[in-house]
């Protein structure tokens, strides 16, 4: 499965920030949000996959702990394949409805995808920022299973972003996305941790 960091090459209506990959001048440049006020929405993060390793599963309570000061945080795994079928278009609309049943109405959706747009750090930043002042009232990321998202789930999407342009499994983008989003949080904040 192939996710990434970038947003549609044609923006999307929904993706009032939409630009062209990062330029050499954007690079470290300041987040739009740094030292304001950020309305902080509960974060959930929809995993299409099977049973996480201990690793993994450590890695994420970490940065469970650790994104705690900022904001709400849950994690939602989705079965991958729930009815065993034999051919990738059924098994990814299995994924897909499962996936739909926990994103609400008013939920902010980032998929992650190998056909989204790359975003930098202080981009991510930004997009948790926006998200805030969209009056959504939960962001939800959506990491699919091994034969991506169906058509519903691209079609909901705020925005399509992806992780990096090398391919990542489920397990690994989801440490990747839980990392960056608690970069991102500290880039609002004017912390130190990112530089």
């Amino acid at each position: 499965m192939a996710i990434f960091f970038m947003i549609m090459a044609t923006p999307h209506p929904k993706q009032p920030y939409a630009s062209a990959s990062p330029t050499p001048q954007d690079k470290g440049r300041a987040c739009k949000y740094t030292g304001q006020s950020v309305r902080a929405l509960p974060i959930r993060v929809i995993t299409v996959g099977k049973k996480r390793s201990e690793g993994v599963r450590l890695l994420v309570d970490e940065y469970k702990t650790k994104l705690k000061p900022y904001c709400c945080f849950e994690d939602s795994l989705v079965r991958s394949n729930p009815r065993n079928a034999q051919d990738a278009r059924a098994q990814v609309e299995d994924e897909e409805a499962a996936m739909m049943k926990l994103i609400g109405s008013d939920d902010w959706v980032v998929v992650l995808d190998e056909r989204g747009r790359d975003v930098d750090s202080e981009q991510m930043a930004e997009l948790l920022g926006d998200a805030g002042n969209s009056g959504a009232s939960r962001i939800s990321f959506c990491i699919g299973g091994a034969y991506g998202h169906g058509r519903e789930v691209r079609k909901r999407a705020n925005v399509t972003i992806r992780l990096s342009s090398m391919v990542l499994n489920h397990q690994i983008a989801l440490v990747v996305l839980m990392e960056q989003l608690y970069r991102a949080w500290t880039i609002l904040k004017g912390q130190n941790y990112h530089h």
